[in-house]
């Protein structure tokens, strides 16, 4: 009933979205066709919400349905490696019996509860240890799908402030991203010439590692909640919630030494502008020492500033009589209720505000720090392999048990061209 009733559902938004398509490409009203276009991201989402429903439901059906016997055997070539162990490896034994996918096998109802009880007590039973979740009887096994589904849809509709904005891939480790900008010139042809080739201007290539991290869970935080359903959401919220902090945070400081490399770290990066107290709260100064010097081709990027800055800095810009003139002359915008998402806009373009963990304040950085960053949000890509695995071992400070879920994931900037440093300057 549940499945039909969101098929319907999906079938009248894409209806719906469909008749606002119409109506758009017939208007001439560009006010019009602009809020046409915000209902049609809004239907999308609901889209998309609405089919994650359906293939949850179906993944379920299929796991209820499929009745197989699996016998492990040899590792086959085409076995996945999670965390650099094997998981997932069997083959089919007696000719009559049928092979049941890994998927399923993490899908099903009882390795989920399973699951729950491992991390509550870390009893697993000894067919699930041994089973095809598993690599060697002393790894943990790995996460449901379930609770792995509502991780990435977690991450999805609860954007990190930062994480949201830059380019996902899922490349293997090892394999360099070639980095290039495709240069073409103009030239008039007639019946006796043609244009040439244009040729691709490289301007390298990144390799991404297989870096592993860790989120660590206290087992006593797991161990009162008793329903299934409630302890796959609260555990998928954890997981997010650590996986976006942590992806923040990397994508600015991470030092690339066995994680993710940071803008702050990256020595491709040396666009440097310098300003002092003074420069911060001047509009003139905002466009004779940063923009003007800004390349046309990478004036559309966004700022990163710790909201403490702006407030301080941006937001007191005034004139020699003390009236407010930072809105006037610079368009600032600022969003700062939405703790999942803060926001605003400076001279036109994005802010995403910050603690000060993240990049430092200007009146604690000292003279020569970072305390803003201008930068290019799909030119660093996060390359990720959403495996997770569990393990367990026991806080000897804390005594207490901790579940660590472990995933591999890298990040770097591709093309540093339109990454600007904005460092404090003493007065």
């Amino acid at each position: 009933m549940r499945k039909k009733a969101l098929e319907k559902r999906l079938a009248r938004l894409q209806s719906k979205k469909t008749n606002l398509v119409t109506r758009a490409q017939a208007s001439q009203d560009v006010n019009e066709v602009r809020s046409i276009n915000e209902q049609i991201e809004d239907i999308n989402a609901e889209i998309e919400e609405t089919k994650d429903e359906i293939e949850a439901i179906e993944a379920e059906e299929r796991a209820a349905q499929l009745e197989t016997v699996e016998t492990r055997s040899e590792v086959p070539a085409t076995a996945q490696l999670v965390n650099g162990v094997v998981a997932g490896s069997f083959t089919t034994g007696a000719t009559n019996t049928q092979t049941r996918s890994e998927e399923d096998r993490l899908n099903s109802m009882e390795y989920r509860q399973a699951f729950m009880k491992y991390v509550q007590t870390g009893v697993i039973s000894a067919e699930l240890r041994a089973g095809d979740a598993v690599s060697t009887a002393d790894t943990a096994p790995a996460i449901p799908l379930t609770i792995m589904n509502e991780v990435i849809n977690t991450v999805k509709k609860t954007y990190g402030n930062l994480y949201a904005k830059v380019r996902k891939t899922n490349m293997k480790g090892g394999v360099e991203y070639p980095i290039g900008s495709l240069k073409a010139t103009f030239k008039w042809v007639n019946e006796s010439t043609v244009s040439p080739r244009q040729k691709l201007d490289k301007l390298g290539k990144v390799m991404f590692s297989y870096h592993v991290a860790e989120i660590r869970i206290a087992q006593t935080f797991l161990s009162s909640i008793l329903t299934i359903n409630d302890f796959e959401t609260k555990i998928s919220e954890v997981i997010a919630e650590a996986y976006l902090e942590a992806m923040d945070y990397g994508i600015v400081n991470g030092s690339g030494e066995g994680c993710m490399l940071g803008i702050l770290n990256d020595a491709r990066v040396t666009n440097v502008v310098q300003m002092t107290a003074a420069d911060l709260g001047d509009w003139q100064k905002w466009r004779k020492n940063f923009f003007a010097k800004l390349p046309l081709g990478y004036r559309a990027g966004e700022f990163i500033f710790p909201l403490s800055t702006v407030e301080t800095y941006l937001e007191t810009m005034a004139d020699a009589n003390g009236n407010p003139v930072f809105h006037q002359a610079t368009g600032l915008e600022v969003n700062d209720g939405d703790s999942a998402n803060p926001n605003g806009k400076f001279f036109g373009r994005e802010i995403s505000l910050v603690e000060p963990e993240i990049i430092a304040d200007f009146d604690t950085a000292e003279a020569g720090d970072v305390i803003g960053v201008y930068w290019q949000p799909n030119q660093y890509a996060i390359n990720e392999n959403w495996g997770f695995s569990v393990q367990r071992y026991f806080d000897n400070e804390t005594n207490e048990w901790v579940d660590k879920a472990l995933t591999v994931v890298d990040g770097k900037i591709l093309n540093p061209n339109g990454f600007v440093l904005i460092k404090k300057k003493a007065n």
